[in-house]
């Protein structure tokens, strides 16, 4: 069953983030069952929301340089889509020991705020069309529910 929380608690990096940048949010903790084949899908199917607005935090490397990609759970992502929208040429998935080194977050709890270390952002532009979004709070059975474009101004991230 989902538990839902108001700012506050959790006590991530992502949290951190957002309660620092005073932007309104709302947690959502869900039991995580390691078995499941799709975090996100889990994470959609327990919070009782549509799997459209649960968002996956990817990690892609884009000639060389480390890039996120913000993607509906319904989805797959586009590694040239990705690519064209930093103005890169090749895009490959990271290597996941690199992802979780870099972002400071375990593989299935990578959420695009509150990293380790920034990195370019690009979040699917279907998420523009929802009046909030919910991605990782950093670690799995974790979500937060914020705005498309509160997610877009904290990560310094582009619309694609």
């Amino acid at each position: 069953m989902a538990k839902k929380q108001r700012k506050g608690g959790g006590g991530t990096p992502a949290t951190t983030a957002l309660a620092a940048a005073g932007v309104p949010y709302t947690l959502h903790a869900y039991e995580h069952d390691p078995a499941a084949p799709s975090y996100g899908e889990e994470a959609a199917e327990a919070l009782g929301v549509e799997p459209g607005l649960v968002f996956k935090t990817l990690v892609a490397d884009v000639d060389g340089e480390l890039t996120v990609a913000v993607v509906p759970v319904t989805g797959q992502l586009d590694l040239k889509a990705l690519a064209a929208a930093v103005g890169g040429k090749r895009a490959a998935m990271a290597d996941p020991v690199a992802a979780e080194r870099t972002t400071g977050y375990v593989r299935g709890g990578i959420s695009p705020l509150g990293q380790r270390r920034a990195l370019r952002t690009v979040v699917d532009a279907s998420a523009a069309g929802h009046a909030t979004v919910y991605v990782s709070a950093g670690r799995r059975g974790l979500e937060v529910e914020l705005a498309p474009d509160a997610l877009a101004k904290l990560t310094a991230g582009t619309f694609a």
